[in-house]
């Protein structure tokens, strides 16, 4: 009997330090923040695992519920060992970051322009970035007489649109696609148009923005007629009655590219898209938010990113070291990195595979041609979805009733919200 306890013992003995192994094996954990990118990256966790024997998990938060997921994620034993940290989200993940100051994934950066830091804590890094504007086809201004070298400024835009409307019912088509307002569309104008509001203020200003992760607690509201002047252009000549919009359920992605409209407001992610529904690549360009602004003849795109790289500092340092290596792979690796740019449109580092996006050689372009990039400023909007439904509402109401009243409760809505929705989020 003694015998037999003493087997016993031993067993669970052993069957106990496997176990304490198994727990210490180290593995990665992805909470993705790209919904369009789960499948790619569930191929390229396939290619680690099969390579090294890490297993590696990608899952993909629903869109526009990523906070929420990271929050009930995080409280898990088995937490994600990498997330997504813009810097609205420093004040709540900082502490949870791993400082990545000098460590090899941070080595492979081939800019710091996409780095998010607390302090001098390096808190979170770009892994793609991205841009947008007005997304035009030049074949379609060439019918009309037209060509996009004309067009240089708002004066230019403008006169260039209005031509095509002059002229639609001949042509064909009409000069911008619709801009809904339903959740679908909505994003490209209380998130992306009134970041030229955001940008020039910023240029105007920056050590009201210096302080990285929070912004500024009030806008000044300097370029809202800017941003009127460029917004109603849009709205006035289009394939859509202004008063229209609010109902939604317009798809300006196929307008586009069945050649009802000349211009598209997006970004560079509608490219492949856009050539998979059979546009050509030569016909297709990119240019800035001209609303107006002195200088703006030497304004680049919107390129920036919400997409950013923590790893989790409370992870174990086994986790860790594994999340590390699988990172740097990813950038390093020759097949890995296609795949990676594929999916991202382009990374930030040294050895990853170079870009195909047409869009994005746009944007480095007007870079190289000494122009002045529109940072991502929009990234700062605070109780984002609170303070963007507001808008949504100010400008259903100014598109059904374009009146100098409800244009006033439009800038109320970006300019006085912001502030309201800082101190909710901020105290």
């Amino acid at each position: 009997m003694k015998k037999l306890l003493a087997v016993l013992m031993a067993l669970v003995m052993v069957l106990s330090f496997a176990a304490c192994g198994q727990d210490d094996e180290p593995s990665v954990y992805w909470l993705n923040f790209k919904p369009e990118s789960d499948e790619a990256l569930k191929e390229i966790a396939a290619m680690y695992t099969a390579e090294t024997g890490i297993p590696v998990e990608i899952v993909t938060a629903a869109s526009g519920t990523y906070s929420e997921t990271l929050t009930a994620e995080m409280d898990k034993a088995d937490a994600p060992t990498i997330f997504v940290v813009s810097p609205n989200g420093v004040p709540t993940w900082g502490d949870y970051c791993l400082d990545l100051t000098g460590t090899p994934i941070a080595n492979e950066l081939a800019t710091d322009a996409y780095n998010v830091y607390d302090g001098d804590k390096l808190v979170s890094i770009g892994y793609c970035y991205e841009c947008y504007g007005i997304i035009v086809n030049n074949a379609l201004l060439n019918k009309a007489g037209h060509d996009v070298s004309e067009i240089t400024n708002f004066e230019t835009l403008k006169a260039v649109v209005e031509d095509i409307t002059a002229n639609s019912e001949t042509l064909g088509f009409d000069a911008f696609t619709s801009a809904g307002m339903d959740g679908s569309s909505s994003w490209r104008f209380t998130g992306h148009l009134i970041n030229l509001e955001y940008v020039h203020e910023y240029r105007d200003d920056p050590e009201a923005w210096g302080n990285g992760a929070y912004g500024p607690a009030e806008l000044t509201g300097a370029y809202m007629d800017n941003f009127k002047a460029l917004y109603d252009l849009m709205v006035e000549n289009s394939t859509t009655d202004r008063k229209e919009l609010a109902n939604g359920g317009f798809d300006a992605a196929a307008e586009f590219a069945n050649g009802e409209a000349a211009f598209y407001v997006n970004g560079n992610w509608e490219y492949q898209g856009l050539l998979d529904k059979g546009m050509n690549a030569d016909d297709l360009y990119m240019i800035p938010y001209y609303s107006g602004i002195e200088g703006e003849e030497k304004a680049g795109l919107n390129c920036g990113t919400e997409n950013y790289w923590a790893i989790n500092g409370k992870a174990s340092q086994a986790d860790i070291d594994a999340t590390m290596d699988f990172l740097v792979w990813l950038v390093t690796d020759a097949e890995a990195s296609e795949k990676a740019v594929t999916t991202f449109g382009v990374m930030p580092y040294k050895s990853a595979a170079e870009s195909t996006n047409r869009f994005l050689a746009q944007a480095n372009a007007y870079l190289a041609d000494g122009c002045y990039n529109f940072a991502w400023v929009t990234n700062y909007q605070p109780n984002v979805d609170a303070y963007r439904e507001t808008a949504v509402n100010a400008l259903n109401a100014y598109n059904a009733d374009p009146s100098d009243a409800n244009w006033a409760t439009v800038v109320t809505a970006f300019i006085d919200g912001w502030a309201v929705q800082y101190a909710a989020a901020n105290g």
